[in-house]
């Protein structure tokens, strides 16, 4: 009996029943090469990714497709506990400067149903070429999760554009919204300081109506440099089901200058960014039959005929 009490014990602790689902985005500004081989600064990047169920990075500028890899391949070594996987856009830019959008998930966690790169719509339309970087739209499925199934829709704006594009969000929000619900818009949207102005909000469709929710607030600093107070990173949601999913005060820019006691000038090394996260609401029946289900094979292990009584009351 004493074993089996000591494997229950040990099954609760395997098993968070309280874990929610993190998702995040990051412009990790420039990420290539140079610094996938930068091993201070991708030090801090797997600490920062490894707190993430699934993140939006931005700003990924390597043509040769080897940083993504080795980020990926890293991060799966610091975190053995969780299986990391990567989708990623196409190379996105009107000239020669490309960007990438990339997810990065735990495939133990999430799996990916469905991608689309948001394309550019035909010329002779008003909305032509809107975009500097076309929208990186992926839908997702999360079974540990109240919410089963949401979209995200990742942007990385041009800041001389950047309420255009916002604006122009409300139309593909629209399109996805007719296949799919419970959308989420997420990254640097550069919606903030000198990018925007208060008569140019009342143009932008994603602020003048209410069904969308802003879920970092124009007083956030997502910014590195103490200099700068700017909320150009967020986070926005549509639908009543995917706002009752999150837990309430989880948007959040996460500091990972302060929490890992960096200098700014290191800090820079990583982002002139802080990355922006939110947290889903788990479904804690999902994860109770599973965690039941793990310690009925560990107290089989146990190999111990008064586990018969535990097996009982698990089922």
């Amino acid at each position: 009996m004493r074993t089996a009490l000591l494997l229950f014990v040990s099954g609760l602790c395997a098993l968070n029943v309280t874990s929610s689902l993190k998702i995040c985005a990051f412009n990790i500004q420039s990420f290539g090469e140079a610094k996938a081989n930068n091993k201070k600064v991708m030090g801090i990047l797997l600490k920062i990714l490894s707190r993430c169920d699934l993140c939006l990075i931005q700003e990924v500028r390597d043509s040769k497709g080897e940083a993504i890899q080795t980020l990926v391949k890293e991060l799966n070594r610091f975190d053995y506990s969780n299986s990391y996987s990567f989708v990623e856009s196409e190379r996105l830019g009107r000239n020669t400067y490309k960007e990438q959008y990339v997810y990065i998930y735990r495939s133990n966690v999430l799996t990916v149903k469905e991608q689309y790169q948001y394309h550019k719509l035909e010329e002779g339309t008003r909305e032509t070429d809107a975009f500097s970087r076309e929208p990186f739209i992926v839908r997702f499925h999360s079974p540990t999760t109240l919410l089963k199934d949401f979209v995200l829709i990742g942007q990385h704006t041009c800041p001389k554009t950047a309420m255009k594009e916002m604006d122009e969000l409300y139309t593909v929000f629209n399109g996805i919204y007719k296949k799919w619900k419970n959308v989420m818009i997420l990254g640097d949207l550069n919606a903030g300081c000198s990018y925007v102005t208060m008569k140019g909000w009342r143009a932008v469709r994603l602020r003048s109506d209410p069904k969308f929710h802003w879920l970092i607030g124009d007083e956030q600093d997502t910014t590195v440099r103490q200099k700068t107070h700017c909320a150009y990173d967020r986070i926005i949601v549509h639908g009543r089901e995917i706002i009752f999913s999150i837990v309430p005060g989880s948007a959040q820019p996460f500091n990972f200058k302060e929490s890992f006691h960096l200098t700014e000038e290191e800090a820079l090394e990583v982002s002139d960014h802080f990355p922006v996260e939110v947290d889903l609401k788990p479904n804690h029946r999902y994860l109770l039959r599973h965690e039941k289900q793990l310690l009925k094979r560990q107290l089989c292990l146990a190999k111990n005929p008064k586990n018969s009584t535990w097996l009982k009351m698990l089922n």
